[in-house]
């Protein structure tokens, strides 16, 4: 079937700040040392690749001491323009839900939700045609499903993530058609009981192997036709190819020692 682009709307964080202290996630070692002018780079062409395809890209202000504010996707989740903020489960990122909000007060966002229960918006919920698909395991409290879908009026499929290299939703599922219900997966990111929902709701999916999972390759951006991925993800271009979209690889290296690639990067204000 023949895929089709539709200009998308981005909220993106420059890494201006980016270091890595602290360790809430099995990618981080502050052992390893961050070199912030090549994580820069990364963003700044992940972010003008957004700009050359025809999307509009937002720019969040970092604060120096919010180093993990670009990976963006976490602030908030939108839907229909409206704002359902994030509540962080570790302490060291608490305050970036506040930056968010006042991101949305002061854009025109009118419908604005700040959550009781924990959750880090789009790294924990990804949203197809028909569903929300909704992580828990690690981060997201499984009581912020229903604020999800009290608010959003949605339905919201809870998923059980067991492995804690994927501890967020986003770093095992990627949407590849939100138009369409079309997605890729790492199956054993997920328990037996979720595995199977999932074969039920996309049984068309494209599954991903282990060494792809692991390169962060699930961890990817679609406008329903270009597919921007870890470069590293290798096994994945091909597959993606035979379904009609158009890979497009992209280095994050620098940004994957805080456990993040291009979607933790990349907000959708739809």
């Amino acid at each position: 079937m023949p895929r089709h682009a539709t200009p998308r709307r981005y909220l993106m964080c420059p890494p201006a700040h980016f270091k890595v202290t602290y360790s809430i996630n099995p990618w981080m070692d502050p052992a390893k040392p961050v070199d912030v002018p090549l994580a820069i780079a990364q963003w700044e062409d992940l972010a003008g690749r957004y700009r050359a395809l025809g999307h509009t890209v937002e720019e969040l202000s970092p604060r120096p001491d919010l180093p993990d504010m670009v990976f963006a996707a976490n602030g908030a989740t939108v839907i229909d323009g409206r704002v359902l903020g994030a509540r962080f489960a570790y302490r060291e990122r608490a305050a970036e839900a506040e930056a968010h909000l006042d991101w949305f007060h002061s854009h025109g966002f009118a419908e604005i939700h700040e959550p009781a229960h924990i959750n880090e918006g789009e790294g924990d919920f990804a949203v197809t045609a028909s569903w929300i698909l909704a992580g828990r395991g690690f981060r997201a409290s499984p009581l912020s499903h229903g604020e999800a879908q009290e608010f959003f009026g949605r339905p919201v499929v809870g998923l059980d993530l067991v492995d804690p290299r994927y501890y967020h939703l986003d770093t095992a599922l990627a949407v590849l058609d939100d138009a369409a219900d079309s997605v890729m997966y790492y199956p054993d990111a997920f328990s037996a009981g979720s595995q199977a929902v999932l074969r039920r709701l996309f049984p068309d999916a494209l599954i991903a192997s282990e060494a792809d999972a692991v390169a962060l390759g699930l961890n990817a951006v679609s406008d329903g036709l270009h597919v921007l991925l870890p470069q590293a993800a290798v096994g994945l271009f091909e597959p993606l190819r035979s379904r009609g979209f158009e890979p497009i690889g992209m280095d994050l290296g620098e940004l994957l020692k805080g456990g993040g690639s291009v979607k933790c990067c990349t907000q959708e204000l739809r």
